[in-house]
């Protein structure tokens, strides 16, 4: 929870609203400060709220690059799918689901399945209390929704180097050393780096790329999904940071 918390604090559009307030709260005292605080704050949040800014920091993390859509990739053992994000109440299914972005990256994986043969390992833990793990719901999705089997289900980890750590006790058990990574392209650098830190040899592929990040004007123009983009960026640039200091 703490964790959660942070995090909504320090991304956007939180922390600009912080900001703004503070020059408000200012402006009484020292006017200029104040002034100058609210334009910051507002110039920030158009920029942070373009597609091209959201565009740009997805971009320059996007550094594994796809595989052959076609063919076999040599040396993976198995298939390891990481979970984003889980649809908590889904009452047109019943129940909870996999969400979007999961769903996104669970499809690649059911592909990359029929397409070699591997095993195919879930991980993803709890996204609320009283609710099914990540994993249980993505292996219902791949053998349900996908038709390929799974046969490791790691529910356990809150994060990527929980992901990491868990999954290789899993596949360690069975002599897996070598694994084909399936996540989003911007959160390839962080999960490759995790997995290779267990001592598992990697072969990236990533899915979900996000495309050039100037369109046309209203990459210019601020959007929801502008803003949206920009926060997964600085989520996985803050989290590189940590990593890089805590581990």
């Amino acid at each position: 929870m703490t964790h959660r918390v942070f995090e909504i604090l320090l991304l956007p559009p939180a922390s600009l609203v912080w900001l703004f307030a503070l020059g408000l709260i200012f402006t009484r005292r020292w006017p200029r400060l104040g002034r100058t605080l609210r334009i910051v704050a507002f110039a920030l949040l158009w920029v942070t709220a373009t597609p091209l800014c959201g565009g740009l920091l997805l971009g320059a993390l996007q550094t594994f690059p796809a595989l052959p859509p076609e063919g076999v990739p040599a040396g993976p053992q198995a298939i390891v799918v990481l979970s984003a994000e889980a649809d908590r109440d889904g009452p047109e299914y019943g129940g909870a689901v996999a969400g979007p972005m999961t769903m996104q990256r669970l499809r690649y994986g059911a592909a990359l399945q029929r397409r070699t043969g591997l095993p195919l390992l879930v991980s993803g833990g709890i996204p609320a209390r009283d609710r099914p793990a990540l994993a249980e719901l993505m292996a219902g999705a791949a053998r349900g929704e996908f038709g390929v089997p799974v046969r490791w289900v790691e529910a356990r980890s809150a994060d990527t180097w929980q992901n990491a750590e868990f999954s290789a006790e899993l596949l360690r058990k069975d002599g897996v050393q070598h694994v084909l990574l399936v996540t989003h392209a911007w959160h390839m650098p962080r999960a490759a780096a995790s997995f290779a830190a267990q001592g598992l040899q990697v072969t990236a592929a990533p899915t979900g790329f996000r495309g050039p990040a100037l369109q046309d004007w209203t990459s210019l123009m601020p959007h929801w999904t502008g803003l949206k983009d920009t926060c997964l960026g600085l989520h996985e640039w803050i989290g590189r940071a940590f990593y890089a200091l805590a581990h």
